[in-house]
């Protein structure tokens, strides 16, 4: 079928950046038209909620200064949702204790990629989880712009004073489209027409991740959880586990007060993501918890959540990339939008969407 109608802007991809793309387009009067290639929107926001639990499967909250995403938050009408960390300090386990670490010692072990100054001011999230932003998006953008799930998009290529988007099922035309997916799949759609500056993307370093959120009565962990989690020393590490988020404890309304809510982080192997189903998850981070905080049973509920190949390292090399794509995009009506080309996290997600935005008002 063949789709010959012009709109102003399309969106390629309908994650946090491409939603918010298409959310100040859509307020400044552009005819936007979203694609997204998955069933859903949202890309990594994600949230479960189940039985007074709320579960992230994917981002936990954003820095706590992120000024954008306060803007954001309030445009939408849902800054009154936003939440405070409620305990800052950190542990750290050697491998036979826990013990206090110092404001930000937990993030830096981690590589979190976020600015000093931020380090040790904690984070804040939605009272329903990171899923309320994504829900207030659609919600405002269903009834301005096109949205569109389960389209993949072969190919983008300038044509005269816009753009040409080859699907598996037709063609889209558009005055200027936003690139807001991962850096693989921007290499595939640009490289055709871009070249080598696009190609150069499929070099962008990833890593992956899982983690496994566990419901407990409170009774069966004698820890008091008074800290936002605890974090692995290296030599301490076992089965890829890195830290632990006393959820419960952290964020306000995570689970029913009768029990708490804790979330492991592994930094997982080929084999193992391969290999490893639901209950195997489950029963390493059951016994990876119990090697360090004592517990009197077994967990309640578990959530699993996979990550492979899909935390993006923004790195020299990927800044270098990334200015090489976008000074050859520079003469056309492309734009890059997304953590994996401006910075890792939920404000600089947010923040590019913002600047590209912007300059294509």
């Amino acid at each position: 079928m063949l789709r010959n109608v012009v709109v102003d802007l399309i969106v390629i991809g309908g994650g946090l950046s491409g939603l918010t793309v298409a959310f100040r387009a859509a307020r400044a009067g552009a005819r936007v038209l979203v694609l997204e290639s998955s069933a859903r929107f949202g890309g990594q926001l994600e949230t479960e909620r189940q039985r007074g639990f709320v579960v992230e499967q994917g981002a936990e909250g954003f820095v706590a200064g992120s000024e954008a995403m306060q803007q954001l938050a309030e445009q939408l009408g849902i800054a009154e949702r936003v939440v405070e960390q409620q305990e800052l300090r950190s542990y750290g386990f050697d491998g036979n204790a826990l013990s206090s670490l110092a404001p930000g010692e937990a993030a830096r072990f981690l590589g979190f990629q976020v600015a000093a100054k931020e380090l040790g001011r904690g984070i804040r999230a939605f009272r329903g989880g990171m899923q309320d932003l994504i829900d207030a998006l659609v919600g405002d953008l269903a009834s301005r712009v096109t949205l569109r799930t389960r389209a993949a998009v072969r190919f983008v290529e300038p044509l005269g004073e816009g753009v040409r988007l080859m699907l598996g099922d037709g063609e889209e035309r558009a005055a200027a489209v936003v690139v807001a997916t991962p850096a693989l799949p921007a290499a595939g759609l640009l490289e055709d027409a871009f070249g080598a500056p696009a190609r150069a993307l499929r070099a962008a370093a990833l890593s992956s991740s899982v983690t496994v959120s566990l419901a407990y009565q409170r009774s069966l962990i004698e820890h008091p959880l008074d800290a936002s989690g605890f974090v692995m020393a290296e030599n301490a590490q076992k089965d890829g586990f890195r830290a632990c988020a006393f959820s419960s404890s952290k964020l306000p309304s995570r689970a029913p007060s009768s029990h708490a809510l804790v979330r492991l982080f592994f930094r997982p192997n080929t084999e193992d993501l391969a290999r490893l189903d639901d209950a195997a998850w489950r029963e390493r981070a059951e016994r990876s918890l119990g090697a360090v905080l004592p517990l009197r049973g077994p967990a309640e509920e578990g959530w699993v959540a996979r990550w492979p190949d899909a935390l993006p390292v923004f790195d020299a090399e990927q800044r270098s990339r990334v200015a090489a794509l976008e000074q050859t995009l520079a003469s056309s009506r492309v734009r890059l939008a997304g953590s994996a080309f401006h910075g890792s996290g939920i404000d600089a997600a947010v923040r590019s969407a913002f600047r590209v935005s912007d300059s294509l008002a």
